[in-house]
C-alpha cells in the first residue's frame, strides 16, 4: 500500500487501457452519448449549447432527441429538441408541419441567433445541415 491517502488516490485520473475499459463499462449509456456530442462540437468548431447566450449567434451541432408539430400562435410549427452533451436547445422552424430528415436520433449543425423562451434556448428558422446517418 501507498503513503498516499485514500481520497488522493480515488482523484486520480484511471491509468491503462483496462481500467478506461473498466470506467466505460460502468459509465451509464446517457453519459457515454454526451460525452460523444461533446467531443463532437469540439472536433466540428462549434459552440456548446451550455456555452450560448440570448441574442448570441451561434453555430450549435448535436442530436434531436425529440420532434413535435405544435402551433405557435395558430401557425405551424416543427420543434425540435437539440442535445450536445452540455445542454440542449429548442429549434423551431415556423410554418413547416415536416421536414425531410428532422426525426428524433439525428445529428445536425444548425447556425442562427439564440433566443430566450420561457428559460430556454431557442432557435427560429435556423440555417441547418443533416450529419450523414451512422458512424463518420
Amino acid at each position: 500500500m501507498s503513503a498516499v491517502p485514500r481520497s488522493d488516490r480515488t482523484s486520480e485520473k484511471p491509468a491503462g487501457r483496462f481500467r478506461r475499459m473498466l470506467d466505460r463499462l460502468s459509465t451509464s449509456q446517457e453519459d457515454l452519448e454526451s460525452e460523444e456530442l461533446r467531443e463532437d462540437s469540439q472536433t466540428t468548431g462549434c459552440t456548446r449549447i451550455g456555452d450560448c447566450h440570448d441574442r448570441q449567434i451561434v453555430t450549435v451541432t448535436g442530436t434531436l432527441r425529440t420532434v413535435t408539430l405544435r402551433p405557435r400562435a395558430g401557425v405551424p410549427a416543427l420543434e425540435a429538441e437539440l442535445f450536445d452533451g452540455s445542454a440542449a436547445l429548442d429549434v423551431v422552424w415556423l410554418g413547416r408541419r415536416s421536414i425531410v430528415g428532422i426525426e428524433p436520433g439525428r445529428k445536425l449543425i444548425a447556425s442562427g441567433r439564440i433566443s430566450m423562451s420561457r428559460g430556454r434556448r431557442v432557435l427560429f428558422n435556423p440555417k441547418y445541415e443533416l450529419r450523414p446517418l451512422g458512424r463518420e
